[in-house]
């Protein structure tokens, strides 16, 4: 964030200085931009109507440097070097910290061999010391460096300026995406009610289960004490029936023995 934050106060400066200049002051402008330490965005100078201009003047290949260093990479410099402006140090190594962003932006693991032969060094040391001197301590990459397996894991990488036509491409790109998002949220909706009446069903279940056990264990339980019981039940009402049949039996017998009284 802090780079993204120092980079838009850099772009906002050359942006109204561009605006104030025309022909061949925007020469040393443009020198000035693809030679700063904090600047990998050139887009909106690019955008300038100034130095649109220069477009079809003697300045002209310094509007192709300055397009190279928006969306081009070193080895696209050394392939038309004679048709563009020679480049100082400090452009030779901006050139090279683009190319390290644009190959994040197509593989997160680089291969040393890979880079190497892209920012055309000649060892490993030499490779180690420019990506940790030169991308990793300005902050627009963070990574691994993993001299046993002579590869670069990439962990963050800045975004360089959008080319002629990517936009369209994202564009799709993210639609597709929002697309296939929507695909797997209704899937997950179907499959959340889906579960949700599994397990309303599984309760139901349970619940049914429950009480079955439940008449099962009682009427275990009646079966077991049922003789007992039922023996229990006999005494009390034919047992107690029985010694009341034998006491009015009694009463009555008593009463017939006793003689008139006159």
């Amino acid at each position: 964030m802090e780079i993204e934050q120092k980079q838009a106060q850099v772009i906002e400066h050359f942006v109204k200085q561009a605006s104030t200049l025309q022909g061949s002051s925007l020469v040393s402008l443009i020198v000035q931009v693809t030679s700063h330490s904090s600047l990998f965005a050139f887009s909106e100078i690019l955008a300038v109507p100034s130095v649109l201009e220069l477009q079809g003047t003697d300045y002209a290949v310094y509007i192709d440097l300055l397009r190279l260093f928006a969306h081009g990479t070193w080895s696209d410099y050394k392939s038309n070097a004679s048709l563009l402006p020679p480049l100082t140090l400090d452009q030779i190594t901006k050139l090279k910290q683009l190319t390290v962003l644009s190959l994040a932006e197509i593989n997160k693991v680089l291969s040393y061999d890979q880079l190497l032969e892209q920012l055309d060094l000649s060892n490993v040391r030499e490779l180690e010391d420019f990506l940790i001197n030169e991308c990793m301590y300005a902050g627009i990459v963070k990574g691994k460096l993993d001299h046993l397996r002579r590869s670069f894991e990439v962990q963050f990488a800045a975004g360089r300026d959008l080319r002629p036509g990517q936009l369209g491409n994202i564009i799709q790109t993210l639609d597709d995406w929002l697309n296939t998002t929507d695909n797997v949220l209704l899937t997950i909706e179907e499959k959340i009610k889906w579960a949700d009446k599994k397990c309303a069903l599984n309760t139901i279940h349970q619940k049914q289960k429950a009480v079955k056990d439940k008449v099962e264990e009682v009427k275990k339980s009646l079966f077991n004490r049922g003789g007992r019981d039922f023996q229990a039940l006999d005494d009390v009402l034919f047992g107690e029936t029985a010694g009341l049949m034998d006491y009015e039996e009694d009463r009555t017998r008593t009463k017939r023995r006793r003689s008139p009284i006159y």
